[in-house]
């Protein structure tokens, strides 16, 4: 999934220059030259840049996300599963832009969730 997403980002882009991407793999289908980069944020300036700009907006976007969906603390937590986000599921249930890949999205789901949920 992480893969797709970069191949789409790369080539909505449109820029035919080469890329670099930071970690292990390169996305399939991107048309141009592409190097993956383990700890390229570490080595290589653009990539750092890149992913200064890329936790911004992020931040941004949670603070957003949090004024429409009170109660999760994502102004705060920015996505990440605290225990307090963690409690806040518990209490007001998922929304859609929870990712339901998350483990504690794939332990509610299941039949016996409660013995889980509960232990914690």
């Amino acid at each position: 999934m992480t893969l797709h997403a970069m191949q789409r980002a790369v080539i909505h882009l449109n820029i035919e220059a080469p890329v670099r991407i930071d970690g292990l793999d390169v996305p399939p289908g991107i048309p141009w030259p592409c190097v993956a980069i383990v700890r390229g944020d570490a080595t290589v300036p653009q990539i750092a840049a890149a992913s200064i700009v890329a936790k911004v907006m992020r931040d941004e976007l949670m603070a957003r996300l949090s004024a429409r969906h009170p109660g999760y603390g994502w102004e705060r937590n920015t996505g990440y599963g605290t225990p307090e986000h963690l409690a806040a599921i518990r209490k007001l249930g998922t929304t859609v832009h929870h990712r339901m890949s998350f483990s504690p999205m794939c332990v509610s789901s299941l039949p016996f969730k409660d013995l889980i949920l509960d232990s914690e």
